[in-house]
C-alpha cells in the first residue's frame, strides 16, 4: 500500500516538472535528486570500509550538472525560448571549462587528495570509489536537462521515463506472481526470469502504443500548453513508426535499466543492506528510484542522436 502511495505522489510531482519547469529549474531539481542518489551511494561505500571525498565530490555533481547545462543550449537549444548571446557566452565558458574539470582533473584531484590517506593503501580506493559517483550519477543524470532543452525533448522523456517504469511495474507483480526461476540470485535473489521477460514485453506494448499515437497525444498537450508549438518548418505530420525500430528501442532500453537495477543491487548486497535509503516509503531510497534510468537514459541519448530525435521533431 506505501508503494502504491508514494507513486501516486511522486508521478504527477515528476510530470509536472517535466512539462512545466523552466529549464534552469528542472536542472535545479535535477541536482537536488543527484545529492540525494550522492549521499546514498557514499552511504553505501561508507558501510564497506571507504571513506569518499564527498565535499569535493558535491563541488564536481554540481560542475557536471552545470555543464550539462550549458551543453542543452549549445547542442539541442529552445527553441520556444533562445537564448541571449551573454547566456550563450556563459554556457560556453561553464561547457568548455566545467566538463574538462570534471572528467579529467577531478579524478586527478582525487588521487593527490588520496595522498594524505593513512594507511597509504586506502589512497586509490577512496579515490576511485569517489568519482565512480560522477559517471553513475552525475553524468547519467545530466542528460535529463539536455533532452529537456531539445525540441519536444520533454515528449522524448515522457515516452522514456513511461517504458522504464512500465517495465519495471511488469517485472515486481509479474516476478512476484510467478517467479520461479532465478535471474542473478548471487546479486538479487529476488528477481527472476519470468519477471525479466514480463518487464521486456511489457516494455515493447508500451513504446508500440506510445509511438501509435504520437501524433494525437503531442496534439493534446499542445492544446494545454505542455508542448512546444509544431515546428514550422515541418510540412507533413510524422506517420507512426514502424514495430520493429520501436520494438528494438523499448527492448535496448529495458535491458539497460534491468543493468542499472542489477548494479544497483549488487551495490547494496556488497554492502549488506537492503534499501540505499528510507525517504520513500515503500520505495526505499532515491537510488532504489532512479538505478534503471541512470542506466536508460545515455541508451536514449544514444538513440535519440541517432537519429530518433529528428521523429519529435515534426510532431
Amino acid at each position: 500500500m506505501k508503494r502504491v502511495a508514494t507513486a501516486a505522489v511522486l508521478i504527477p510531482i515528476v510530470i509536472l516538472a517535466l512539462f512545466k519547469a523552466p529549464l534552469w529549474l528542472f536542472t535545479l531539481l535535477v541536482f537536488g535528486v543527484a545529492v540525494l542518489a550522492a549521499q546514498e551511494y557514499f552511504s553505501i561505500v561508507k558501510v564497506q570500509g571507504y571513506k569518499p571525498f564527498e565535499i569535493v565530490c558535491y563541488a564536481l555533481l554540481a560542475l557536471s550538472l552545470s555543464a550539462s547545462y550549458a551543453v542543452s543550449f549549445w547542442f539541442f537549444g529552445q527553441p520556444d525560448n533562445p537564448s541571449t548571446l551573454a547566456t550563450r557566452i556563459s554556457a560556453s565558458v561553464v561547457f568548455w571549462y566545467g566538463l574538462p574539470v570534471v572528467t579529467f582533473l577531478g579524478p586527478l584531484l582525487l588521487l593527490v587528495l588520496a595522498l594524505r590517506r593513512e594507511p597509504l593503501s586506502e589512497s586509490l580506493p577512496d579515490a576511485a570509489v569517489s568519482y565512480m559517483l560522477l559517471p553513475y550519477v552525475g553524468f547519467t543524470l545530466g542528460i535529463l536537462p539536455m533532452l529537456r532543452a531539445a525540441y519536444n525533448g520533454v515528449l522524448y522523456l515522457l515516452y522514456l521515463m513511461l517504458i522504464v517504469w512500465c517495465g519495471d511495474i511488469a517485472a515486481y507483480y509479474v516476478g512476484r506472481a510467478i517467479g520461479r526461476h532465478k535471474l542473478a540470485p548471487r546479486v538479487s535473489p529476488g528477481k527472476s526470469w519470468e519477471g525479466a521477460i514480463a518487464s521486456v514485453i511489457g516494455a515493447v506494448v508500451v513504446a508500440f502504443l506510445l509511438f501509435r499515437y504520437t501524433g494525437a497525444l503531442a496534439s493534446a498537450l499542445r492544446t494545454i500548453h505542455l508542448v512546444a508549438p509544431r515546428n514550422p518548418y515541418a510540412d507533413f505530420l510524422p506517420a507512426p513508426l514502424p514495430v520493429w525500430p520501436v520494438a528494438f528501442f523499448a527492448i535496448v532500453v529495458n535491458i539497460a535499466g534491468q543493468f542499472g537495477d542489477l548494479v544497483e543491487s549488487a551495490l547494496k548486497r556488497g554492502a549488506g543492506v537492503k534499501d540505499s535509503g528510507t525517504l520513500l516509503p515503500g520505495h526505499g531510497g532515491v537510488l532504489d528510484r532512479i538505478d534503471a534510468l541512470l542506466f536508460a537514459l545515455p541508451v536514449g541519448l544514444i538513440f535519440y542522436l541517432a537519429g530518433l530525435g529528428r521523429y519529435f521533431e515534426v510532431v
